[in-house]
């Protein structure tokens, strides 16, 4: 039986032409000898990844100014309090002492004892302020954050107030830890997840779903192990960069780099396995199979994985400090899988042997350098091909209709709607706005020139919305002002009287003045989260765009594609918004469809990457219309896969008791299998055969050089025009 023995490389991307040193490095895995010698150093990686990763989560930096907009108003605001007032690094917990009879001399005397105890954490908390009802009591405790470890000590420190404030309470007496401090400590235990419930989820989902791809016992176990290491060596790369040049890492971060390693890792994984499977058909040495999958899918890997990789370090233009410290941290963590699944995974896959494979071993059976045109993909691309207008233009229009639902969109989560379920500083906050005003627990700080109390003050008083004013606080030539508002801290309503305050602030008390505090930061965080999104998302379609020019050489394909893939995400927005709503989350997080976007385009593009450099390929050889078609059939089963991977390891993000974390998995769970069914399917073959081969203009993929001899005239000469 004739088979093909060699491996001449096909003619595609550029981006690993450049330099031969390059390419044999790239081989090393599938060499006889070096694949031994690339297993031991990668054990000896691990060795010492596996101990500096396990830090990482010590290393996070949840502190208020990482999750605020830089040059924000609010967050000048803080850092005037810290510099003036000594205020900047402090966050209040409020304690609600409430009884539906009224307050006891018992409940009394239970508040003021807490009172006295509690002037451990930085001095003795204000008097207890008694609401107008007489059903309540409200205690005030400053708790700081300073030093490298504040945060986790004000988590602490919330913890233990929660106990005690608990403890020996009279009976009928309800007792709630709100406020900015208790709200930051329920924020830090829906991140603390990320070494627990979602890691497990996490490999658990992909365990399941290689071992349903594979149908193999054994096989599925050597990319889970490849993608556990590669989240090993991110997290230690990561820590390394926190400790040695200045990274900044939030429980956010950690969050969806763990999910992104998975993901991404894994459907790198399954397109190197599934052409390594095809070479085994072709090939008797395992060897000369690796080396050909490698030669034929590195391209189409490593387009991918520069596009995701610039598309997040597009976020390096943001201005919020959550946002933009995600992308190198995300950005790290797709060129360790990247790395991983091109060199590490190859070696194993090589050493293990065929028998890895078992039961359905591929054995070198092929005659030819094409496989057949059969099973559902290859049925489904040619019942495309038989009427390719109708289908993009039925499937635009179906995801033009889906796209319309993101019009319901409502941005804003205000802090009782953060969580999935109701911890106690959203309990705490319901209790405390139904006796005292809703914002008591987080009142504005007004800073301004020390001469102007007298107008400042004025300014403020009667404004609609503002409940009271605190008399001026004054250090050097700068004063403080506190005003509590009526409505609670975050909501809408609070948001539109920060507004009426600033503007009568600037206009006729003091145009330096700076208004803070945590419902000013949730209007300037609503704010810069609407800049970011203008500048970022251009950025990264004109990053992908690049990269697919440079991968297909075209100009037409690239700006097809594009267009394909905004679309798709426009369906999902649309699509996940009415899930929000059957899930009970109307409202979405601010930087939703920021990372939506970014996600569904930067990865979305993946699986339009891995068809269409094959369909270049294949073009070269059998001409356009079968070349496109033959892609489809040979790619659409790893591309699926690969895509219900993704989808349901970011769904694994919805076990974070946090409803952004829950959207945003929600909305990454919809619009990949979208992009892999209807727009890689459908809608992009369609428009290819539609289009024809001007598709490729200004450039048309000429004759390959094929691997082995050319047993059939088909193979030889390429087809001009239609499906054959």
């Amino acid at each position: 039986m004739p088979l093909l023995k060699s491996s001449a490389p096909v003619k595609g991307s550029a981006l690993l032409k450049s330099s031969a040193p390059l390419k044999k490095l790239a081989l090393l895995p599938a060499g006889a000898r070096s694949k031994w010698l690339v297993l031991v150093l990668w054990l000896l990686l691990a060795g010492v990844a596996a101990p500096l990763g396990a830090q990482l989560i010590g290393a996070q930096s949840n502190d208020i100014t990482q999750w605020l907009p830089r040059g924000a108003e609010s967050t000048k605001a803080l850092e005037t309090g810290r510099d003036h007032f000594g205020i900047g690094d402090v966050l209040p917990a409020s304690i609600v002492y409430s009884r539906p009879g009224g307050i006891t001399a018992d409940d009394t005397g239970k508040a003021e004892r807490d009172r006295a105890a509690f002037a451990r954490y930085g001095g003795t908390p204000p008097p207890l302020s008694p609401s107008g009802d007489g059903r309540a009591l409200l205690l005030t405790v400053p708790l700081t954050m300073q030093g490298a470890d504040g945060f986790t000590r004000l988590v602490d420190d919330v913890k233990a107030i929660r106990h005690d404030a608990h403890a020996d309470a009279p009976a009928g007496l309800d007792v709630q830890v709100t406020g900015p401090a208790g709200a930051a400590a329920d924020q830090s235990a829906v991140f603390g997840g990320v070494d627990g419930p979602l890691l497990l989820t996490t490999v658990a989902v992909v365990a399941i779903l290689l071992i349903v791809t594979y149908r193999s016992p054994v096989l599925w176990l050597v990319p889970l192990l490849t993608v556990g290491i590669s989240s090993s060596l991110a997290n230690a790369v990561v820590y390394l960069l926190v400790k040695h040049a200045g990274l900044v890492v939030t429980g956010q971060s950690t969050s969806v780099l763990t999910v992104l390693v998975f993901g991404a890792g894994t459907d790198y994984a399954l397109l190197l396995i599934a052409r390594y499977r095809e070479e085994l058909r072709r090939h008797e040495d395992r060897h000369e199979a690796m080396r050909s999958a490698l030669r034929r899918t590195l391209p189409a890997v490593v387009a991918s994985a520069t596009t995701v990789t610039l598309g997040l370090l597009c976020l390096l233009a943001a201005r919020m400090n959550s946002t933009r410290g995600l992308g190198p941290v995300a950005a790290i963590g797709i060129v360790v899988a990247l790395v991983s699944i091109t060199v590490l995974l190859p070696a194993l896959l090589v050493i293990l042997g065929r028998g890895l494979f078992w039961p359905f071993v591929p054995r070198p059976v092929w005659t030819g350098p094409g496989e057949p045109e059969s099973g559902p993909w290859g049925r489904v691309g040619a019942a495309v091909a038989r009427r390719p207008r109708p289908v993009w233009l039925a499937s635009a229009v179906a995801l033009a209709a889906c796209a319309i639902g993101a019009l319901g969109l409502h941005s804003g989560l205000s802090p009782s709607e953060a969580f999935t379920g109701k911890p106690e500083s959203v309990t705490g906050q319901t209790v405390l706005a139904a006796h005292y005003p809703a914002g008591s627990s987080a009142p504005l700080d007004i800073y301004a020139d020390a001469a102007r109390a007298e107008q400042v003050t004025a300014a403020v008083h009667g404004l609609p919305g503002v409940a009271a004013v605190s008399p001026a606080q004054t250090s050097g030539d700068r004063l403080r002002i506190q005003a509590l508002l009526s409505d609670p801290p975050g909501s809408k309503a609070a948001e539109a009287t920060v507004e009426h305050i600033r503007t009568a602030v600037h206009d006729t008390a003091d145009p330096g003045a700076l208004i803070g505090g945590s419902t000013a930061q949730s209007l300037d965080v609503a704010d810069t989260t609407t800049h970011d999104e203008r500048l970022v998302m251009p950025l990264v379609l004109a990053v992908v765009l690049l990269v697919l020019m440079v991968l297909l050489r075209s100009l037409v394909a690239p700006v097809l594609l594009l267009a394909s893939v905004v679309l798709s995400f426009g369906a999902a927005l649309g699509a996940s918004v009415l899930l929000f709503r059957a899930l009970g989350h109307p409202h979405s997080d601010e930087s939703l469809p920021l990372m939506g976007f970014l996600f569904l385009v930067a990865l979305g593009v993946d699986y339009t990457i891995f068809m269409m450099t094959r369909a270049r390929e294949e073009t070269a050889r059998i001409g356009h219309s079968r070349g496109v078609v033959r892609a489809l059939a040979v790619t659409g089963g790893v591309i699926t896969s690969a895509g219900l991977v993704l989808a349901a390891t970011f769904a694994a993000l919805g076990v974070l008791p946090s409803v952004g974390m829950l959207q945003l998995g929600v909305l990454v769970a919809v619009g990949v299998p979208l992009d892999t069914l209807v727009v890689r399917t459908l809608l992009v073959p369609a428009l290819a055969l539609d289009i024809g081969p001007r598709l490729w203009w200004p450039g048309r993929p000429g004759p390959a050089r094929i691997p082995g001899p050319r047993s059939t005239a088909a193979a030889s000469t390429p087809e001009p025009d239609g499906v054959r």
